[in-house]
């Protein structure tokens, strides 16, 4: 387990034994200057690497390594070129590993590991903006906050998805998007809008792509200032490539802001954590019918992240 101090100390938890219910702290180090504000831990089959978002915007990539002892090294740091990362995740397949990067000015940097032995040699295969309309293109955005769901793999030969939503001040560029890989022409299409045409320009606070276990269709849950989304997508696109979606729940409970979203295992129970302090499970009945099955606050009500 890893976690950020306000010092820009990063404190790294293991337990003693396979098992045992109890952390012990084993490193701790200077990763920044400023605030730690995201930890990421990439894919365990790519070792023990762990992607930092600082205060002050930057990225760092750090891996723990057998010298003399055990410890953890600077990989690799992503440059924002003046502007600050707001969110990142680590994707792809068994056979690549990409990180996505969303940054305050509204656009995206999507980086592949060029040696999956070697976690300092990344090269950055796309950048844009999270927009459709070309004109759009040309302003430039303040967002504030961005939240993106890589979806989850199911296989080595799968396309490579991820979903992202932002919270800025030009509401064109908040709207969910899922982004696809195009293999043919190695570039990044929009695929899907996960926005109804009343609701174009919400800001997004959160995302969470399901694991998909078996149904016929993929499902993300997408958080705004109107509540929690429930979006069924068709696992096969359109002639024009474009992926039918289908907004089948709408969930209210938290009185403020949703900060984080996540999914089960098994991608049937949904995890909400808001700003006020709260923790709630949402389930879905035989019959499809979405409810809050549990809530979990702290005694304090000091917030919950």
């Amino acid at each position: 387990m890893a976690a950020g101090a306000t010092d820009g100390t990063v404190f790294i938890y293991d337990t003693p034994e396979q098992g045992s219910p109890s952390f012990v702290r084993s490193f701790k180090w200077k990763a920044h200057d400023q605030t730690v504000l995201k930890l990421q831990w990439a894919p365990p089959e790519y070792g023990d690497a762990l992607a930092c978002i600082c205060a002050d915007g930057t990225v760092s990539l750090w891996e723990e390594i057998q010298e003399e002892t055990l410890m953890w090294k600077l990989c690799k740091i992503f440059e924002g070129s003046g502007t600050k990362a707001l969110d990142l995740q680590f994707g792809g397949t068994a056979t690549s590993l990409r990180l996505v990067i969303a940054y305050s000015d509204g656009h995206v940097k999507v980086y592949e590991l060029l040696d999956p032995l070697e976690l300092d040699k990344w090269q950055l295969q796309a950048e844009f903006q999270n927009v459709i309309d070309s004109v759009s293109r040309f302003v430039k955005p303040l967002c504030s906050s961005a939240s993106i769901a890589w979806k989850p793999r199911q296989g080595a030969n799968q396309q490579t998805s991820f979903v992202l939503g932002v919270n800025s001040d030009h509401p064109q560029f908040n709207s969910s998007k899922v982004w696809e890989f195009d293999e043919a022409y190695q570039r990044w299409l929009p695929v899907a809008d996960l926005t109804l045409p009343e609701e174009s320009g919400d800001p997004v606070y959160a995302i969470g792509w399901a694991p998909n276990i078996g149904r016929p269709y993929e499902m993300v849950a997408v958080a705004t200032s109107k509540g929690i989304a429930i979006w069924h997508l068709k696992l096969n696109s359109e002639m024009d490539g474009r992926i039918p979606v289908e907004k089948v729940a709408l969930l209210s409970g938290h009185d403020g802001e949703v900060w984080q979203l996540e999914w089960d295992m098994g991608g049937m129970t949904l995890a909400s954590v808001g700003s006020d302090g709260m923790v709630k499970l949402w389930q879905a009945n035989l019959k499809g019918v979405w409810h809050e099955q549990a809530t979990i606050t702290s005694e304090e009500r000091s917030g919950v992240c």
